[in-house]
């Protein structure tokens, strides 16, 4: 019998790719979305994507969404909290694993584990410690298609937001910069492919930059570049 799984899902391309090896996964059945969303302003958190485009994602996948709603700026205490809260109310829904779309960060995945295991669910990583060149192939191969909506500015500049990743945007990264931005260099929206119904319609917004509260010491503050997508309604 599949275990009943959620699957922690940013609308980025790694979800997406991760959740298209998790749904050929006869072991699991995904059955929820689950995403931490900004509730000061209605968007997924750190991506910046409007709720109504994330909203058409869960549509077109077909697959149940379940909205984590933070604070603009939540202390690690308050995430936790609102986490710890809401994944014991699925475990009450029978739900036993968590699926994520992580490929390398170590001290994420433990990070991961330990919260989990203390409250008797188990993580799944279907794309682990992948080469994130073949990984980014293999999303463009499979007709995946998806838009930066956020770069890290001290490592992109303003131009890359905004930008559907193709071969001429891999081409044009920086050297050291993950192409799959693993290491925060960037996030995208996913507006087509295999495990979508139809594509989502969007259209390009202003772009704007923010700066946040450095999580180190080493610097005061963050800067990002954000490209703001609005969705089409038919009628």
């Amino acid at each position: 019998m599949a275990h009943q799984s959620f699957f922690n899902w940013s609308g980025g391309k790694d979800s997406a790719l991760a959740l298209f090896h998790s749904l050929g996964d006869p072991n699991y059945e995904i059955k929820k979305l689950l995403t931490n969303v900004n509730a000061a302003f209605d968007r997924i958190s750190m991506h910046g994507v409007r709720v109504s485009l994330l909203e058409k994602q869960s549509e077109q996948l077909g697959i149940p969404l379940q909205k984590i709603l933070l604070p603009e700026e939540p202390s690690m205490e308050e995430y936790e909290k609102m986490m710890e809260v809401n994944l014991k109310l699925l475990i009450e829904e029978k739900y036993s694993h968590a699926f994520f779309g992580d490929i390398f960060l170590e001290d994420l995945r433990k990070y991961r584990e330990q919260k989990l295991e203390k409250i008797g669910l188990n993580a799944v990583f279907p794309i682990w410690k992948r080469d994130t060149t073949e990984l980014i192939k293999e999303f463009l191969g499979l007709g995946f298609k998806t838009i930066i909506v956020c770069v890290k500015s001290d490592l992109l500049d303003e131009s890359f937001s905004g930008r559907v990743i193709d071969e001429s945007f891999l081409n044009d990264l920086p050297k050291g910069v993950d192409p799959c931005g693993e290491n925060g260099e960037f996030h995208s929206f996913v507006f087509d492919g295999p495990i979508f119904k139809e594509p989502i319609k969007f259209t390009v917004g202003e772009k704007i930059y923010k700066e946040y509260k450095a999580p180190d010491k080493e610097k005061e503050s963050m800067g990002f570049w954000f490209c703001d997508l609005l969705p089409e309604f038919s009628d």
